[in-house]
């Protein structure tokens, strides 16, 4: 996740690297399929994906093979143009390109349509609406002076698109459009050069120039959308500080962010931004931090504690020190994860992929057909009838919306999840997160807290429990397990004072082994003290009845003797049960998976309702308890910490990595959940249904308008100007309904 933009994915050249590049000039499915075919053909290009929506396309390849130059050079021949793309600092001069952009679509737009109106009242006549007009909007001579700069001015980009299409020996929606209002412009101009000696009177010149003005109108409203799906990046952009009170040589002084260093010491007051993230060193206050976790209730934080970049202070003043700076930061890295996201491709978008690459060259050919049908059968010797209809067949066929219906959906979901703290990786992950049948949840510091506190404590064999939790403790001070460490807090409590142990060594699933003061300790799990030929059978009432209350008991033994049993219990996060509850109302099979015992795991699954429980396993074995369900046909998401849990997470349809704040860049996980609550999980579920029930409603309404138009213009009822408005709702219905996915809220299930 740490590379950005044409930086190396691996290392130095003749390794695998990554490049992003800004594509301009593509309009529909077609140019996208173009563009990945074209760059897939420069030599070392390992894999391509174009996203018409973000306009961008990532290209991985080999080092010593390839480079960006490259890249740029293949697709400037196509007749597009690439550009790096712009880093986040700036971020405005690439909002600029795209407001000049939609202000030249608009400029083509006005000057087609002021000289398009006047052709368009001819159509009255043709209508047989009325016959009252002035008459040198008669004058064919007149409409050709008015169609001309229609046709070659506001209409060039349709030629020089087909130009580089055609010769790269494929076609996209310029080839269409070209053809289609060619077709009706020199019929119109041979019409009006020889009409008189062939006998033929109508002309067609409002037809082609008015198609051209509703496909510039369709692209400016197209472009607008467009812009407006990428709002999320915007806000996110948006709330970076500006400047930071660093204290340096005992002076205070406020400088722009990009100065800040690690390890400066920096000032925030009530009401400010955090500048960077860090560790507070001095006062304490609460902080807003809904930018990242959308929970509205603000944070309280102490010295110790971290905080992020960009969140809000609310009411104390405190000094920290800054640990992640510039790209390194909180906000940095989920800009980059939504970035990466929305140019990604989600599967479903292959079927468009395929469809577009065959669509404009069978369009083409229908076209003929109904040329030759209406010309030779349906109206014998009616060149015009025939004309009129082909071109009709060809503007309604336009494919542009088809290629916008899966990217502006995706992008407008990755997007929505960013601002609720789901950080969605890829379109792909997004897509598969609605098709999960199971969900299987990792029990510690997922259905749990993960901060166990001691709960109970017995000594038996003539020890002491002063005496078993100080040795037990000063076994576990070597280890970074959350119940050794719950174990040393308790001693510490207590006023203990503990030794440093010698020999130290983890037990993997099992315990720890130490030695302390010269005597030889066990802190683990029965399996534990079997192995080391230690009896459990007088004490096997007092572990289940500890493991009956949902504790885990740690067995103790000192010099191959059994000292004690100490208590550890994790708590269950308030939120856990309710959203258990929520997965199984959606469907869903919940399994806990731990290495707890099975008595555990019982009395804990008891509390959030889970009947499927995995319990005992190994964390080397966790992958291979998902793969088993894979194997019986289930989809299956996987919801852990990102770390402990990175073989299952990987090994899972989806997995789901739960984190904080500052965690947000968890490589093993598909979806990152900056809060720590397994609501998240439901919640973005619902967002991956309700983004992919959107991309099955535009692909609806991209195809349906082709697959009823063609017929129909075919047919002969539907006029080339009719076609032309049509072509041009489709992409802004598209657009449109993939907006409405801005108003997506979680639910309550």
């Amino acid at each position: 996740m740490d590379q950005l933009m044409n930086r190396s994915q691996l290392g130095a050249n003749g390794e695998l690297q990554q490049a992003t590049l800004k594509i301009s000039g593509m309009t529909c499915a077609a140019c996208v399929a173009r563009v990945e075919r074209g760059l897939r053909a420069v030599p070392g290009v390992k894999d391509c994906v174009v996203n018409l929506t973000t306009e961008r396309a990532t290209i991985t390849y080999d080092g010593a093979a390839a480079q960006v130059a490259d890249f740029k050079q293949a697709v400037e021949q196509m007749g597009y143009h690439a550009s790096d793309m712009a880093i986040p600092e700036e971020v405005d001069s690439e909002k600029a390109e795209r407001e000049r952009e939609i202000r030249r679509q608009r400029n083509l737009f006005v000057f087609s349509a002021v000289l398009s109106i006047p052709l368009l009242l001819t159509m009255l006549v043709h209508l047989r609406i009325t016959d009252r007009l002035p008459s040198i909007l008669h004058n064919h001579w007149f409409q050709l002076v008015l169609a001309t700069p229609v046709q070659f001015v506001a209409g060039w980009q349709f030629y020089r698109d087909s130009y580089y299409s055609l010769r790269s020996g494929s076609a996209n929606m310029s080839v269409l459009v070209a053809l289609g209002t060619s077709a009706a412009y020199f019929y119109s101009v041979a019409v009006t050069l020889w009409g008189q000696q062939l006998g033929i009177t109508e002309v067609y010149f409002e037809s082609s120039a008015v198609i051209i003005t509703l496909v510039l109108l369709g692209k400016l409203l197209e472009a607008r959308a467009k812009g407006r799906t990428s709002e999320a990046i915007k806000k996110l952009m948006g709330l970076q500080a500006k400047t930071a009170r660093v204290i340096r040589d005992g002076q205070e002084m406020d400088i722009p962010i990009e100065d800040v260093v690690v390890g400066d010491l920096v000032i925030v007051r009530p009401g400010e931004r955090i500048p960077v993230d860090g560790v507070i060193v001095e006062g304490y206050s609460s902080v807003d931090e809904s930018m990242l976790t959308g929970e509205s209730v603000p944070v309280d934080k102490h010295v110790g504690d971290e905080v992020i970049g960009s969140t809000i202070n609310k009411h104390g003043t405190f000094r920290f020190t800054a640990t992640r700076v510039g790209k390194d930061t909180a906000l940095a890295q989920i800009v980059r994860i939504v970035e990466e996201a929305q140019g990604s491709k989600a599967p479903i978008q292959r079927m468009a992929d395929i469809i577009s690459s065959k669509f404009v060259p069978a369009v083409v050919g229908v076209a003929i057909v109904t040329f030759v049908g209406w010309y030779f059968i349906g109206d014998p010797g009616n060149f015009t009838r025939a004309l009129i209809n082909m071109t009709a067949v060809l503007v309604i066929a336009c494919p542009c919306a088809l290629g916008l219906a899966t990217p502006t959906s995706i992008m407008v979901g990755t997007g929505k999840g960013a601002e609720n703290g789901i950080l969605i990786k890829g379109g792909e992950h997004l897509e598969n997160a609605h098709k999960l049948q199971a969900i299987v949840l990792d029990k510690t510091g997922t259905i749990t807290k993960g901060e166990p506190e001691l709960t109970d404590l017995a000594a038996f064999n003539g020890f002491t429990e002063e005496e078993v939790l100080r040795l037990s403790a000063s076994a576990e001070r070597g280890s970074e397990h959350p119940l050794g460490e719950a174990i040393v807090a308790g001693a510490r409590e207590r006023g203990l004072e503990l030794s440093e142990p010698k020999d130290f060594a983890a037990i993997p699933g099992h315990g720890i082994a130490a030695t302390v003061d010269g005597r030889r300790v066990l802190v683990g799990n029965r399996k534990l003290m079997l192995d080391n030929g230690i009896a459990i059978e007088d004490i096997e009432s007092e572990v289940s009845k500890l493991e009956a209350e949902g504790r885990t008991a740690m067995l103790v033994a000192v010099d191959g003797t059994l000292a004690g049993v100490v208590g550890v219990a994790d708590t269950v996060k308030p939120e856990s049960r309710s959203a258990i509850e929520a997965m199984k109302r959606m469907g869903l099979s919940v399994y806990m998976l731990t290495g707890d015992n099975s008595r555990t795991a019982a009395a804990i699954a008891k509390q959030v309702g889970i009947d499927q429980v995995l319990a005992e396993v190994l964390p080397e074995d966790k992958a291979r308890e998902v793969q088993r369900l894979k194997d019986s046909g289930l989809n299956v998401g996987m919801v852990g910490d990102g770390i402990n849990d990175a073989p299952a997470l990987v090994t899972a349809d989806v997995g789901f990595a739960i984190g904080t704040g500052t965690d947000v860049a968890m490589e093993s996980a598909d979806i990152a959940l900056i809060k720590g609550d397994l609501k998240g999980v439901v919640a973005a579920i619902q967002l991956s249904r309700s983004t992919m029930g959107n991309v099955k409603q535009n692909l609806f309404w991209a195809l349906i308008y082709n697959t009823i138009g063609i017929p129909v213009a075919a047919l002969g009822f539907l006029s080339p100007v009719l076609a032309g408005g049509a072509m041009a709702f489709s992409s802004v219905s598209v657009v449109t309904n993939a907006l409405r996915l801005r108003r997506w809220k979680y639910k309550e299930v």
